[in-house]
């Protein structure tokens, strides 16, 4: 998931079978879509967290104008930089109506730009047989990664199709490709560092690719969400849409065994009153005033884990163009026991305002 939701009236999306390559590119037809990359890396000796979002938001007011200038579709862009070592999180945003060149979501295939930051993806029509190059040249760091699938895509929800709420119109079409493997390079300040070749668990990323007419139900506030790479090869997805009050309006997952096949062989999905997050500790930002839990309990069906922040200040404001202040960041996974058994991204969203676009 990501920070972005829409207003409105909407339909239920209908079940249907995911086709790749063709469900790897945008899907204009509906109202909101994203593709999602987060992961850490080891450069320069030192741990770093990364993550690049691109939105596709259609306008729903300008579908109808015939000029060829006419912002029928918008293009946002989110890249940020976790210095774990440092203490530090950089981060930077773009915007642009798609055309004319400087902004693009192509159909066939993850082809996604918006002016010098791109996503391409490329290899065969196989799930899972994929290479995303991420280049972004962004204020005082840029990324320059390439994160190739190690594992079949994971079709969250029911095949795909994720319920986000108690009535069917709350819902996304859904996938994920967990445990990449992150190669490249890393520059700060305009020092380029290469990713170090190490083995698993480290340079693992992991990516999200999400499209809907409607996610959030009119008494969510916002979400709390994880995507984790557990360091055996398993993969662990957990989320719920929260009230005002705190209290879970809707929550879901999947769990995926290391070692599992194709489609849904050794996953397990989660049913909406399986999933539990439990806030353990917090954190409150200067900058917003907002206070985030960074340190979360999750009890889910595949067990009980502990999301430990690796930096309490990993807060985003994006009111330059998705408009939303959101805490996005790189976390542990551990046990019950305090042993770290994966590592990954925690978003949480609506802590300062209800979340959403327009």
């Amino acid at each position: 998931m990501a920070a972005l939701a829409l207003a409105g009236p909407a339909t239920a999306l209908p079940a249907r079978v995911l086709r790749f390559p063709r469900d790897y590119g945008s899907h204009p037809e509906l109202r909101t879509e994203w593709w999602y990359i987060t992961g850490h890396a080891r450069a320069d000796d030192r741990l770093w967290g990364f993550q690049i979002t691109f939105f596709r938001s259609r306008v729903d007011a300008a579908q109808a104008m015939q000029s060829a200038f006419a912002a029928r579709q918008l293009i946002f862009a989110h890249a940020a930089l976790t210095d774990v070592q440092g203490r530090r999180q950089l981060h930077d945003q773009r915007i642009a109506r798609a055309g004319f060149g400087i902004a693009h979501a192509l159909e066939a295939d993850t082809q996604v730009r918006l002016r010098d930051w791109s996503l391409v993806r490329q290899g065969g029509a196989t799930p899972g047989s994929s290479r995303y190059a991420i280049r972004a040249q962004a204020e005082g760091f840029a990324l320059e990664l390439d994160c190739t699938s190690t594992q079949s895509v994971l079709l969250q929800g029911s095949g795909g199709l994720s319920r986000k709420g108690p009535d069917p119109q709350q819902a996304s079409y859904y996938y994920s490709q967990p445990q990449l493997a992150v190669t490249g390079a890393i520059t700060l300040a305009g020092r380029r560092m290469a990713v170090a070749q190490a083995p698993a668990p480290d340079n693992r990323a992991w990516m999200d690719h999400e499209c809907s007419e409607a996610l959030m139900h009119p008494d969510a506030v916002g979400w709390d969400w994880i995507g984790m790479n557990l360091h055996d090869g398993a993969a662990l997805t957990a989320f719920r849409l929260r009230r005002a009050d705190g209290s879970t309006l809707w929550a879901g997952g999947s769990w995926r065994a290391a070692g599992a096949g194709s489609g849904t062989d050794g996953v397990q999905v989660f049913a909406p009153d399986a999933v539990v997050f439990t806030p353990l500790r917090r954190w409150r930002s200067n900058a917003s005033g907002a206070c985030y839990p960074v340190q979360w309990r999750v009890e889910t069906p595949a067990g009980a884990f502990v999301v430990q922040a690796l930096l309490d200040d990993q807060e985003l404001d994006s009111r330059g163009s998705t408009g939303a202040v959101y805490w996005e960041g790189l976390c542990a996974l551990q046990d019950t026991s305090g042993r770290e058994t994966g590592r990954g991204y925690l978003e949480m969203t609506g802590y300062t305002r209800r979340l959403q676009l327009g």
